[in-house]
């Protein structure tokens, strides 16, 4: 699956090394095995050695990793075995705060996705978006509300974390980067509420969204995905651009470049 068409990443713990096939057969366009907040402290070193043998013997789809962060005694043996291995397409690096943070982990030769979960993540945003090697930006939401110093699940807390996005939206449009990644959503058994905060995530210009759970897969994807109304109108624009040069209209509405790029969005979202 093409980044741009990867719309779920889920999250298994590298700790429970039987669950990453079954986190593979999902349907999440992406699986991340978890080195970092899924692990115990005194179970690091064992995790980490579960990784390097699962990804010794997998034959499947690339997966990728997040590891520990820059500072923590962890980081340089978690760099070791993604580097090791060519199953690893990429490496998520929690608590990103500078361009230099993603310097050392490109240096595997993986692409990036920076975690953003901390004040100066935000300021140091637009070079970190600029870093070779970064794939597409996303935060941690529970992280950089600690951080921040705002109450998670508050109105005021929302209100907070939109600027947030607003600025991993910019910073990954102004770098030529995918569309970012929203934050996990803790709930996982109302189909309803994960699709509606997929949907939301989507209509502020986000392409895919971090998932703790299987049950979380499918409606996360559907609410990244077009509705078949949009579809069909994205087909009419489409083809009749195809014999129509500068403005015209389709079902009554004006269409030009801008229209037409939109609906161009629409049809590849809907592969």
């Amino acid at each position: 699956m093409t980044g741009s068409q990867l719309k779920t990443l889920l999250f298994v713990p590298a700790s429970r090394p039987e669950r990453i096939a079954k986190a593979l057969a999902s349907g999440a366009g992406a699986v991340i095995v978890d080195l970092e907040d899924a692990v115990p402290a005194d179970a690091k070193d064992s995790a980490r050695d579960a990784l390097d043998s699962f990804l010794s013997d997998h034959q499947g789809a690339p997966i990728y990793v997040r590891i520990n962060g820059r500072g923590t005694e962890e980081f340089e043996a978690d760099l070791a075995v993604c580097r090791r291995h060519g199953k690893v397409a990429g490496i998520v690096l929690p608590k990103a705060e500078s361009a230099s943070d993603i310097q050392l982990v490109a240096a595997t030769g993986k692409s990036v996705i920076p975690l953003i979960e901390s004040a100066a993540g935000l300021v140091a945003l637009n070079d970190i978006a600029a870093s070779e090697g970064v794939e597409r930006l996303s935060y941690g939401g529970l992280d950089l509300s600690e951080n921040l110093g705002i109450e998670s699940n508050t109105e005021g807390a929302e209100t907070i974390l939109d600027q947030c996005r607003y600025q991993l939206l910019v910073s990954s449009r102004a770098a030529n980067l995918q569309a970012p990644v929203e934050t996990v959503f803790p709930v996982f058994d109302d189909e309803k509420a994960v699709h509606a905060r997929a949907r939301r995530a989507r209509n502020m210009g986000f392409g895919a969204m971090l998932c703790i759970h299987p049950r979380q897969v499918e409606p996360a994807q559907s609410g990244f995905s077009p509705e078949p109304e949009q579809v069909e109108w994205a087909k009419k624009v489409v083809a009749a651009a195809e014999s129509n040069d500068g403005a015209f209209k389709v079902d009554g509405q004006m269409v030009d470049a801008p229209v037409i790029a939109m609906a161009r969005t629409i049809l590849e979202r809907a592969q």
